[in-house]
């Protein structure tokens, strides 16, 4: 008897160590994972002479389905193919301000999972933030500076939305 209580006792404290050394291993591991940051290009956005004139070009000539902001390119997303993802392609007027402070031609876009968590980050590393995080219903957004003094969009998106917004303005992707 004294050694099945000692045999169920060893047992019992192999499971317990056991399960207390895996939940301390689970917690170091989780605070160790770093946070996703860029998913993918949300969009490229360029400065150009004649923004409406560059648009029917590239529909013409390269076949993008072009609107008012340029084109958007429909794709699958890696992490989960039955979920759509979308790409801004946008010329802008040459005068246009939206790039500022950036002196550059060109801005580009970046998806990301969590914007919010992303900032402050972000913010912990000495990144310049340009503006303040704004909220719609296809996605959030803030800006940021890099070493360069490139201006560059991040975007939480919301692909539903998003795709919902372009079929009720009547704009079709670029597949």
């Amino acid at each position: 008897m004294k050694k099945t209580m000692l045999l169920i006792l060893a047992i019992a404290g192999s499971f317990y160590l056991g399960f207390a050394f895996n939940a301390l291993l689970s917690k170091q591991s989780n605070e160790n994972k770093k946070i996703k940051r860029v998913t993918g290009i949300g969009g490229i956005f360029f400065k150009c002479k004649d923004p409406k004139a560059l648009r029917e070009w590239y529909q013409t000539h390269l076949g993008l389905n072009t609107n008012q902001y340029g084109s958007v390119f429909e794709w699958y997303q890696g992490a989960d193919s039955t979920k759509k993802g979308f790409s801004q392609w946008s010329p802008f007027k040459e005068t246009t301000k939206y790039f500022l402070p950036s002196t550059k031609e060109f801005m580009i876009n970046y998806r990301v999972d969590n914007l919010a968590l992303l900032l402050v980050e972000l913010q912990k590393e000495g990144v310049t933030i340009s503006d303040t995080l704004q909220s719609y219903d296809y996605g959030k957004f803030v800006h940021i500076m890099d070493v360069e003094g490139n201006k560059i969009e991040l975007w939480e998106p919301h692909d539903v939305a998003f795709e919902k917004m372009g079929k009720e303005m009547g704009a079709t992707t670029t597949k």
